[in-house]
């Protein structure tokens, strides 16, 4: 046992990522072979596996001799200040208008008598925030990104989580059952795309609040749940249950867009090195000892 946590430890970027990818693809792709149909069982146990990357990191701090406490309590640092609170609940919806005014712009058909009641926008946040995809920053960016940060700029580092993140969502593509199963080629990449430009406001928001995974997931839910309020005209995207290819690739572009153009102010406005005014968190600041 000794030896495997030394050998933990020695590798703790390859030991996460391996981990984190083991966990969720065992759990979804036994998804997949088993051909469950969507539906709030299928819909919790694809959440199930996205604690990979936190059963991952809980692995290395643990196989470090770090602190798990200290790791988790980024999960509750709730005191940073209102500004940055307003940020991580107001930006999804000003990335959400951005993306529907160049969805109409660009000939997009919507519909403005179908808007969900702002409690399903609550439920969604709250589920996002613990279940939806959020439950994933506690290794993404609570891990993973301070310990690439300590030896690359915050946006080469935020490049190489997304990546990382990016590839991790794998076996929702070979899903049928899924949101993601259905895409062509051509919304997969745009989807990456936008993965790679919300991997920089991750970080951003996780850097200039001295590392709240809080806040971090709080903002990766909203920006999920935007799809709920998405005018788009349902019946003309998906025709007689049939996506129609055009309208869902300029949904995408139109989506990707805007987040391309905030990432790209915030490297302009705070800086390449470190996409806060402030000292990016360490290793250290994530429950980490220094290395041996």
């Amino acid at each position: 046992m000794s030896s495997i946590r030394t050998w933990i430890d020695r590798h703790r970027l390859l030991s996460f990522v391996a981990i984190a990818y083991a966990f969720t693809w065992t759990v979804q792709g036994a998804l997949a072979y088993s051909g469950m149909e969507a539906s709030w069982t299928h819909s919790i146990l694809i959440g199930f596996g996205g604690f990979g990357p936190p059963i991952g990191a809980a692995v290395v701090i643990w196989a470090s001799g770090g602190s798990l406490r200290r790791w988790v309590g980024q999960l509750f640092k709730w005191r940073i200040g209102a500004k940055w609170w307003v940020f991580a609940i107001s930006l999804p919806f000003v990335i959400l208008s951005m993306g529907v005014l160049l969805f109409v712009l660009a000939g997009g058909p919507i519909d403005l008598t179908g808007f969900e009641s702002p409690f399903i926008y609550l439920f969604a946040m709250a589920w996002g925030t613990v279940w939806g995809g959020g439950q994933e920053d506690l290794g993404w960016r609570g891990f993973m990104l301070p310990i690439l940060q300590d030896s690359y700029s915050a946006l080469g580092s935020s490049i190489i989580v997304g990546v990382t993140w990016a590839t991790w969502h794998l076996p929702l593509f070979l899903n049928a059952t899924t949101t993601h199963g259905g895409w062509p080629l051509s919304q997969q990449l745009l989807w990456m795309v936008s993965i790679l430009a919300g991997s920089i406001l991750w970080t951003w928001m996780y850097n200039s609040t001295g590392g709240s995974v809080l806040a971090v997931a709080v903002f990766h839910a909203g920006i999920n749940a935007m799809g709920i309020f998405h005018p788009a005209d349902q019946d003309a995207l998906i025709p007689n249950g049939v996506p129609d290819p055009w309208l869902n690739v300029l949904a995408e572009v139109t989506g990707a867009i805007p987040l391309v153009l905030v990432a790209v102010v915030l490297v302009v406005i705070y800086g390449r090195n470190n996409l806060a005014n402030r000292e990016p968190p360490t290793p250290q600041d994530a429950g980490l000892p220094p290395e041996s």
